[in-house]
């Protein structure tokens, strides 16, 4: 069991930069492969990025560039550093957990992940 909580969240101009964290509560962290995701008003929810265990990472098309997956489990934490941000990345972004050690699988859909933050507003102002 995993408990997740985003912060980091808020408004910026376009062209802006925010780091958003997601701080995981238990002892494994390490072995769990990490997502985060988006939902704009009126959207479904959509895959943004994704770290597996061991650090490789994945991102949607519409952010690869720009955004940035770590994670440093030392602290329980995985981040989205997103730069040159647009106004349609306005969303309620959330951090999703998967326990799969030693996997190299990079997990996107939303049926993949087992444990979801409460979601972090971004707003991106034109």
């Amino acid at each position: 069991q995993v408990q997740l909580v985003e912060s980091g969240g808020g408004l910026v101009q376009t062209g802006g930069s925010l780091r958003l964290s997601c701080a995981a509560s238990g002892r494994t962290f390490s072995t769990y492969a990490m997502g985060w995701f988006r939902q704009a008003p009126g959207k479904e929810r959509e895959f943004v990025a994704t770290i597996t265990w061991s650090g490789g990472t994945y991102y949607a098309h519409s952010v690869n560039g720009r955004f940035t997956i770590s994670r440093d489990n030392a602290k329980d934490t995985v981040y989205l550093q997103m730069n040159s941000l647009k106004p349609e990345d306005t969303a309620v972004y959330y951090c999703a957990a998967r326990r799969d050690y030693q996997s190299t699988y990079y997990y996107t859909g939303s049926d993949d992940y087992n444990y979801w933050g409460q979601g972090t507003q971004v707003t991106v102002s034109s």
